[in-house]
């Protein structure tokens, strides 16, 4: 098979294909938002994004989780910008309030205007799903379920031997943002071809070689699984490690081991500045020296990936190339992700 080109490298630093990609493709998708003890409570609520939309997630009174545009229907302030608790939703710039579904309840002054229409009014409505320990979230109110798009992850997950239901937060990692475009973000993550070179203390701990490492995609789920090298594989729970992104822009990584599982978005920015953080869960027969030395290993290799992905940014944006090429079996989980993104901009 020969070698495929790449999207065109001016779709990683145009402010106009960013754009049409907030309107095409995380306008209607599903991406994680937060974990699902955050907004446990009647009352609670977090703010997320959907690439550049600004949601809030909020628990009802009556024990309903709902989505909103995390904007103002008055000015467009942003309504909430720290995980809380209250009895209303209320806007900081000039006290608009809404209930917890949504709907305008007091707007100060409201009364000496004739026109005003509260029932026009409410809060922007997304959809909002939960799925074990999880929340996701989709900009399109009228979005197919959720599990459609999870496709055969829950099950990939629990025959690797991960129990959500036994998986318990730990910490979230979250760093500055990276100098470069989400999708450099994305498809660093879809292959392991840089490995061996780019991460030698991960290459030491999984075998990444190109007969073990095992990628598949089907649908929007893209896949990766590598066998440990070495290990106390009597007490490991979790045999192989798998690696998943559910398109546009969720991770899931679960080290082989003990019970582990992260998850994040890749939210962009700007066309050449990209925030990540990660949620971390583990399970009860995690000891302290595995865990830290898992955690040890995971923010060496983000450390290690920041430091392509910025390069990468750099050589794109500095105009001397239109394309590059992809191999079309070790990077076939790049080639599919760029497929989805050509198809979802109607390309």
């Amino acid at each position: 098979m020969k070698a495929t080109r790449t999207l065109p490298y001016a779709w990683y630093a145009d402010p106009a294909v960013l754009r049409v990609e907030q309107e095409r493709i995380f306008a209607r998708t599903w991406q994680y938002a937060t974990r699902a003890e955050l907004v446990a409570e009647p009352g609670t609520m977090t703010p997320t994004w959907a690439g550049s939309l600004p949601l809030l997630v909020v628990r009802t009174r009556d024990g309903d989780l709902r989505g909103f545009v995390n904007v103002c229907r008055h000015r467009g302030h942003v309504l909430c910008e720290a995980d809380t608790r209250r009895e209303t939703i209320q806007c900081p710039y000039h006290a608009w309030t809404y209930t917890l579904d949504g709907t305008l309840r007091s707007a100060p002054r409201a009364e000496r205007e004739g026109a005003f229409d509260p029932d026009a009014l409410s809060l922007v409505p997304v959809s909002v799903e939960g799925w074990g320990p999880f929340v996701f979230v989709n900009p399109d109110s009228s979005a197919a379920p959720l599990a459609d798009s999870l496709a055969d992850l829950p099950r990939l997950l629990a025959e690797g031997g991960v129990d959500l239901d036994g998986l318990r937060f730990h910490s979230r990692a979250e760093s500055d943002e990276y100098a470069a475009n989400w999708k450099i973000c994305a498809e660093n993550f879809l292959e392991c071809y840089h490995c061996a070179v780019a991460h030698p203390s991960l290459a030491k701990t999984l075998d990444v070689s190109e007969d073990v490492y095992v990628l598949e995609h089907e649908a929007r789920l893209l896949s990766q699984y590598g066998p440990p090298r070495e290990g106390d594989t009597v007490s490991d729970s979790v045999s192989r490690g798998q690696f998943h992104f559910l398109f546009p822009n969720t991770v899931v990584n679960v080290m082989p081991g003990r019970q582990n599982l992260s998850i994040g978005p890749i939210v962009p920015r700007d066309p050449e500045r990209t925030y990540r953080f990660l949620d971390y869960f583990v399970g009860e027969d995690v000891d302290d020296d595995w865990l830290r030395g898992f955690l040890e290993l995971d923010e060496q290799v983000g450390a290690e990936d920041r430091a392509l992905v910025e390069s990468v940014q750099r050589g794109i944006g500095s105009g001397a190339l239109e394309s590059g090429v992809l191999l079309p079996e070790s990077e076939q989980l790049i080639a599919r992700f760029q497929t989805l993104v050509l198809e979802a901009l109607g390309e």
